[in-house]
């Protein structure tokens, strides 16, 4: 008699979960964006918090301390960045991301 085969693969995340990039979830984590905007629109907000001078002071203390060079180390000094803002800072930065957009 055959045994059936065993399924050796890791199980799946939520395919929802992996079609979201990290730079959407750290927007919406932080409150910056809603998490219905849709992932072109997110990844344009994205630029603009990272060409936020704060965001860029706090930034490159982050990538200086951790001698950050790579791309998605980028995505985590920013979102480590923000992590650390207050929501005083946080809403700030919310306000100057809609004066660019607008």
């Amino acid at each position: 008699m055959k045994h059936p085969k065993q399924n050796n693969h890791a199980p799946q995340t939520h395919p929802s979960a992996l079609a979201v990039p990290s730079y959407h979830r750290i927007l919406v984590k932080h409150g910056l964006i809603e998490k219905t905007l849709s992932i072109p629109d997110a990844y344009e907000v994205f630029l603009k918090v990272g060409a936020d001078p704060e965001v860029q002071k706090l930034r490159s203390e982050v990538a200086l301390g951790n001698k950050m060079k790579h791309v998605p180390a980028l995505y985590l000094a920013t979102a480590m960045a923000l992590q650390g803002m207050t929501k005083q800072e946080l809403e700030a930065l919310k306000l100057r991301i809609k004066e660019k957009r607008v």
